[in-house]
């Protein structure tokens, strides 16, 4: 197993077999956690990236199993931000110090193409990099975003296996997923996706699948979260993913993908009240907290037990950067666009 770690670490290369090796045996955690945090130090440096996240609406046409803004979810308060209210937050979240913002909402189709391009433009005029988690569009929606100024894009497969995705996301089809990822890279974002860690029916070898994938596409931005399981969806009482095997997988799409950015999600905190902070010190190097204000951060309810949700942006923001400095490292004053190494 030591010298699977020590190839990984040398030649940013795995086989499926070889990952699965390394996801099944805990014997050996700790040697991949110091390897992916020397490849992260290497490659991208002791720079975190903090990246504000806009929550702007929990209104889904869509009904994803796991989801708490699933359609059918009949327990949840919607709410749905003015385009000045979004303008505003990212304003607020510039004079903080933030360098991107994240606009991330359900699928909401009252926020057509007009009105995304208003708020994109004026967003740029605060100097901010953009980043969309808005869900499926067409081809020619994302080419309007990428010509109003939006940079990045971050669209989660969740999971590449097909028949798991089918049964998880009714009326949604995986070969679409995939050409809206295909779309984004060739319009020239900055693509983000990600997977669920623990999803009911998930098996290891479709986890070293959808990390070969991730390096197929070459994304730029890889996000993995536990399965958090929610009381109001119809898989509220099937098992959650655990912290651990989450932070394996961040470490191994360190490994082998070396010169990306790869966040410490919020929702590993849930399970971990250090989450964040260890897996910063497991291969992420990108925090993102919540800009959001008021009311709103409670009503954005993925899964239970979202952390920070009674706080002030301008709280979090001095208590991650706190915590950041505190562990030796820095937030970084770029755009934190990724640099391309390998």
């Amino acid at each position: 197993m030591r010298s699977l770690i020590e190839k990984a670490e040398k030649t940013h290369t795995l086989t499926k077999e070889e990952i699965v090796s390394i996801l099944k045996d805990d014997k050996y955690n700790e040697e991949l956690f110091k390897a992916a945090d020397r490849v992260r130090e290497k490659y991208v440096e002791n720079e975190v990236h903090l990246r504000g996240l806009i929550e702007f609406s929990n209104i889904c046409k869509q009904n994803c199993l796991y989801c708490g803004l699933r359609r059918d979810n009949k327990n949840i308060e919607r709410y749905r931000l003015t385009p000045e209210q979004i303008i505003n937050f990212a304003k607020n979240a510039h004079n903080l110090g933030y360098k991107t913002v994240v606009l991330q909402s359900g699928e909401d189709d009252f926020f057509n193409v007009e009105r995304m391009i208003k708020i994109i433009k004026s967003i740029k005029e605060f100097d901010l990099a953009i980043t969309l988690s808005i869900g499926e569009k067409t081809r020619e929606e994302y080419e309007a975003y990428k010509k109003a100024g939006a940079d990045r894009y971050l669209l989660r497969i969740e999971t590449t296996d097909e028949e798991l995705y089918k049964k998880l996301h009714p009326g949604m089809s995986h070969k679409n997923r995939k050409r809206c990822l295909t779309d984004l890279k060739e319009l020239g974002y900055e693509v983000g996706t990600g997977c669920i860690i623990g999803l009911p029916e998930q098996t290891i070898e479709s986890i070293a699948d959808d990390i070969l994938f991730f390096k197929k596409i070459d994304a730029d931005m890889i996000g993995v979260g536990p399965f958090i399981p929610n009381p109001d969806t119809p898989l509220k009482n099937e098992k959650g993913g655990t912290f651990e095997l989450t932070l394996k997988v961040v470490a191994i799409i360190r490994l082998l993908m070396p010169d990306i950015n790869i966040p410490a999600t919020t929702a590993m905190e849930t399970l971990n009240p250090n989450g964040r902070m260890i897996a910063l010190r497991c291969g992420a190097n990108v925090v993102m907290p919540n800009v959001t204000e008021g009311e709103y951060r409670k009503l954005y309810a993925l899964y239970p037990g979202k952390i920070c949700v009674a706080d002030t942006p301008a709280h979090c923001f001095s208590c991650i950067t706190a915590r950041i400095n505190s562990s030796g490292r820095v937030v970084s004053k770029s755009f934190g666009y990724r640099k391309k190494k390998v």
